[in-house]
């Protein structure tokens, strides 16, 4: 299904609400009807099947997409993104595998935003290392983690608590802080439609019972992770151990502590962390793009 056939978001906060009140006109979908949709596109490529399973999921693309506001990007353009991402995630979804299609596509619609960022974003403005790059994309939840102020410079030991977790220098640190000062809030008020308003967070959340959200909740960590495992046959038992220490563990730990391990420098430790990430992220971005060659017949025929 290609993109035209899809909402367009206009320019300007009028024209995203519109698109927000549009999209919501979109019926969500009960277990049975998904699946039986996900088989109808899965084994006869039919193109209605799938334009329902895309316009279904396009709340949760935008709801996504506003967490990724305060990149200074056109917030169409990420989800439209976003909604690329989507499409790859219907055209590939495995309906026999048991889960619902939202915990699949999540991390496809993820994947393709932070890709459209990374593209948009000079090397100037976000650094050029593996470790700058994470920084860019956690800082705020750390922040949020240790309750900075979302305005402002970070006090020297919040600086410091982050340089430390993030593995990533103090300079760095606020020099990143300060470029994404500008964030947009997600509780900034709106005005929707005619007599409807409230904060940009809670007009997205559809009030209707969702069972997508609760199966996201159950079912995103082992997905996600599953994901990332496959990602991670690269590496070698020396590189996965340090990579899950240092990028995926909810506590990492410090190099200090890697070199006690593995009886090598903390400069080796770290060139390994980057060597480790780098090659993961790499077969990551190879599924990716492989999954988007596949796409792109199916989006010129519907075109």
């Amino acid at each position: 299904m290609a993109q035209a056939n899809l909402p367009s978001i206009a320019s300007g906060e009028g024209g995203l609400s519109r698109y927000l009140d549009e999209i919501r006109r979109f019926p969500m979908l009960e277990p049975q009807e998904e699946y039986m949709l996900a088989k109808r596109y899965a084994e006869h490529e039919d193109r209605a099947a799938a334009h329902r399973l895309v316009t279904s999921h396009l709340r949760l693309v935008a709801k996504i997409a506003m967490g990724y506001r305060g990149y200074g990007l056109p917030i169409g353009e990420v989800i439209s993104e976003g909604n690329v991402g989507l499409m790859q995630a219907v055209k590939r979804f495995d309906p026999e595998r048991g889960f619902r299609l939202a915990t699949y596509a999540m991390w496809w619609i993820k994947a393709a935003i932070q890709e459209y960022i990374l593209r948009s974003w000079s090397l100037v403005k976000m650094g050029t290392t593996a470790n700058q790059k994470r920084l860019f994309f956690n800082l705020r939840k750390m922040k949020s983690r240790i309750q900075a102020l979302d305005e402002g410079d970070l006090r020297p030991d919040q600086v410091e608590q982050i340089a430390t977790t993030l593995g990533v220098s103090e300079d760095e640190v606020v020099s990143m802080n300060r470029r994404l000062s500008g964030d947009a809030s997600l509780n900034a008020p709106i005005r929707a439609t005619e007599g409807e308003s409230g904060e940009w967070q809670d007009w997205l959340v559809d009030q209707s019972e969702s069972q997508e959200e609760t199966l996201v909740q159950q079912d995103e960590l082992e997905q996600r992770r599953g994901m990332l495992q496959q990602a991670m046959d690269v590496l070698n038992d020396r590189e996965r151990r340090i990579f899950q220490a240092r990028r995926l563990a909810e506590d990492p730990l410090t190099l200090e502590e890697l070199s006690g391990e593995f009886d090598i420098s903390r400069e080796r430790v770290r060139q390994i962390e980057v060597r480790a990430f780098e090659k993961v992220q790499k077969a990551v971005r190879d599924s990716a793009e492989a999954a988007r060659r596949a796409l792109r017949p199916v989006a010129h025929a519907e075109a």
